[in-house]
């Protein structure tokens, strides 16, 4: 039981004393207050309106017969439209069709009965729109309420597997381009530690190397393992796949003119240029600062118009990445940033770097700044 039900109960059983003391009723030799009896059972229908429906119906089709032997009354009539309106809402879904043939029916055959006795074609049709109103009408808005309710929940659901399946899309976009990185890193990563065995095998190998060589290879050992480590740590959270073959190339930021040479040949005008002075900066670093302008002259091309900026400046200890190009409008750009966003996002963070993208003065921006991991 509801408490918002029983207190409605409440002010339908309280406004059906009101309308039998203002002699809303027909008047019979039967005294007034045995109209309360079917106007407290018709109420007690209200009650349980929404936890049993059918009982609510049941309660409400008593006290209709019980009215109608007394009265009938104004009040219990109305408290007997809402039992038949919570009926058809709250109970079973085939009930509604079941009502709406039992009252047309009902209105027809009692109409008909009504105009047959008193032998007037008035009363027939009065009486039919009146057992109209109270059985058929209640029925046809339960029916109307009932499907919008249906359908409002059917949007919901569906607009939840949306979100579910765009936000099992973006995972499924992260989870690809941490694979592909893995398979990419890889390489390098080996590179490091196949130099660390080579040079400490040739150490140990030879007897005659001088204390400043066997130095000099020490500080290479040290240098490729503290790379390779660092490296490492870039991976640890990413699987990669059995039976993938992987790239032997490592991509490098210097390699950034050959994107730019086949971008200005697919039709778009990149105008490159360096800051700073270039120098050697360690593979998981390179390999996503070559991703992030790949995936940025990409979007340009696609998305913007004929001419792109590309901008890489060398810092102590940082390495910077930007890219502008103009675009048609600030939506056209937004509507863009999909998957290759996340994954330029994702490289970013993995080598404890900085990225945005967004709309810039007239255009898109991409700017992406990536720690070279060495002392300033």
């Amino acid at each position: 039981m509801r408490r918002d039900d029983a207190l409605w109960a409440a002010v339908c059983f309280v406004g059906g004393l009101i309308l039998i003391a203002a002699s809303a009723y027909v008047h019979r030799d039967t005294p007034a207050y045995l109209l309360a009896g079917p106007l407290l059972v018709a109420c007690l229908g209200v009650v349980v309106r929404r936890r049993a429906p059918l009982a609510a119906l049941a309660l409400g089709v008593v006290a209709i017969v019980g009215d109608s032997l007394v009265g009938p009354s104004m009040g219990t009539i109305l408290v007997f439209t809402d039992n038949i309106y919570a009926a058809v809402l709250y109970g079973p879904r085939r009930l509604g069709k079941w009502m709406l043939g039992i009252t047309s029916i009902f209105a027809v055959v009692g109409g008909t009965a009504a105009g047959f006795i008193s032998l007037d074609l008035s009363v027939l049709a009065l009486a039919i729109v009146q057992l109209g109103l109270v059985g058929i009408t209640p029925v046809i808005t339960g029916v109307i309420v009932r499907q919008h309710r249906d359908q409002a929940e059917s949007e919901r659901a569906g607009a939840e597997q949306v979100a579910r399946l765009a936000e099992l899309d973006q995972r499924a976009a992260v989870n690809a381009e941490r694979t592909r990185m893995a398979r990419e890193l890889h390489d390098m990563i080996a590179n490091h530690f196949s130099a660390i065995a080579i040079q400490s095998t040739a150490v140990l190998s030879r007897k005659d190397l001088s204390a400043q060589t066997v130095r000099e290879v020490l500080e290479s050992i040290r240098e490729n393992s503290v790379q390779g480590m660092a490296e490492m740590r870039t991976m640890i959270e990413l699987l990669r796949q059995d039976g993938e073959e992987t790239e032997a190339t490592r991509r490098r930021v210097a390699e950034a003119d050959e994107l730019a040479k086949r971008a200005r040949e697919a039709g778009l005008d990149v105008r490159l240029r360096v800051d700073g002075d270039a120098r050697q900066l360690p593979a998981s670093v390179d390999l996503a600062g070559y991703r992030i302008v790949q995936e940025s002259l990409t979007n340009a091309l696609k998305h913007g118009g004929k001419v792109a900026d590309v901008v890489i400046g060398y810092r102590p200890g940082l390495v910077t990445l930007t890219v502008d190009n103009p675009v048609d409008g600030v939506g056209q750009g937004l509507s863009g940033a999909g998957a290759g966003i996340i994954g330029m996002r994702e490289r970013t963070a993995l080598v404890g770097g900085a990225f945005e993208a967004g709309p810039h003065d007239d255009g898109w921006r991409v700017r992406a700044e990536l720690p070279t991991w060495e002392t300033p």
